[in-house]
């Protein structure tokens, strides 16, 4: 389960993230990462990185649905500490992640996040 802290909720979140962030598309989901660029002033607090998961009709029905959210917030609460810290990540999740098994979705998760940090190339 993803901590509360780290959980992405507000609809004004989720369009930064969208709308700002840069976006790397897989087969199975599309991630947007919108990085903290407020330098951080010495003896504040840094504010968590964020994550958020849209799962459209498209994937399945409500079971399949669920299922691949349960997994993508698994997947995710490992690869928090990567992320810079006060960062939003929408993970979109395109029709065939329904069908996918928890290792595809990993891949998929890392090759995405390994883009958008890494500078890998298109």
């Amino acid at each position: 389960m993803l901590p509360t802290e780290n959980r992405l909720r507000r609809r004004e979140d989720f369009a930064t993230a969208v709308r700002r962030g840069r976006r790397a598309g897989r087969p199975l989901l599309v991630v947007h990462l919108r990085s903290a660029t407020d330098p951080h002033v010495p003896g504040e607090i840094t504010p968590p990185t964020r994550a958020g998961f849209v799962v459209s009709k498209a994937v399945g029905g409500a079971v399949v649905r669920n299922a691949v959210k349960r997994k993508l917030r698994h997947l995710m609460r490992d690869r928090l500490p990567q992320l810079p810290p006060g960062s939003l990540v929408v993970v979109r999740a395109l029709p065939g992640a329904g069908d996918a098994d928890h290792a595809q979705l990993a891949r998929d998760l890392d090759a995405a996040f390994q883009r958008l940090l890494g500078g890998g190339a298109r």
